[in-house]
């Protein structure tokens, strides 16, 4: 991540559109993200989107369009992503994360390095899933989510996609790490629980981050605090009132 004395050597320009790369904050939301950037750009009224949402509890790039670029979210959005994270074999939860409780376990002992290397093939390349029932996803003009946390079952709609890579980087069981590459619309709360039912096993994810974007990567992000004071205090320099000599 850029540190905050590399703000000092940008120049932005909101109302035309600037394209903000953020390091998306643990349990922050992506609107928390936007609200916090646009309540910093006020008195400004400015349009603030982001291209592609990270779940509250994953970490990483979040692409921010200010002003005429937000038109351009939806070329952004659909660009190839790339995730590191850890899953943990042996358990499951209903949200296939850590939002909510270990709802079943199992043994670890027939799992093995080779079999876990292995189950990544069936995952590579063109794939089906679901998404998670505790997801995002708008059923009937509701998130699923909302459902979900009312205790309503809904039918989930397979969806097609794309993942070029999904490699296997530590094993230290129960702890799995991984790296995937993956086409916009890709679930990987989904992806991992498949993976623990492939094994005959449990899976979920305990640790995501969203570490490029197309062409954009983490290492050029900034962090939301540093952002925010930066422009925090250029605001109070433009109404500092201009003394007379």
């Amino acid at each position: 991540m850029l540190s905050a004395e590399k703000l000092l050597e940008r120049t932005f320009n909101f109302a035309e559109g600037e394209l903000l790369l953020i390091n998306k904050p643990y349990k922050w939301t992506s609107f928390d993200v936007v609200g916090k950037i646009r309540n910093s750009l006020k008195p400004l009224k400015l349009k603030v989107g982001h291209a592609g949402t990270l779940d509250p509890l994953a970490t990483g790039l979040l692409i921010l369009c200010t002003g005429k670029l937000t038109k351009q979210i939806d070329t952004f959005q659909a660009e190839d992503k790339e995730y590191t994270g850890t899953m943990i074999l042996g358990a499951t939860t209903p949200s296939f994360d850590m939002e909510t409780e270990i709802d079943q376990e199992y043994p670890l002992t027939n799992l093995n390095d080779e079999a876990i290397y292995a189950a990544t093939a069936p995952f590579t390349g063109d794939i089906q899933q679901y998404p998670p029932a505790h997801s995002a996803v708008k059923v009937n003009g509701e998130r699923l989510y909302v459902k979900a946390r009312r205790g309503e079952e809904q039918e989930l709609r397979l969806r097609f996609v794309t993942v070029p890579l999904f490699e296997i980087t530590r094993i230290a069981l129960p702890e799995v790490d991984f790296r995937i590459v993956c086409s916009k619309g890709t679930y990987i709360r989904s992806l991992v629980s498949d993976f623990g039912k492939h094994l005959e096993n449990g899976a979920y994810l305990s640790k995501l981050t969203r570490t490029r974007s197309g062409s954009f990567s983490l290492d050029d992000a900034f962090e939301v605090t540093d952002l925010v004071a930066y422009l925090k205090e250029k605001r109070a320099a433009a109404e500092q009132p201009i003394e007379n000599s």
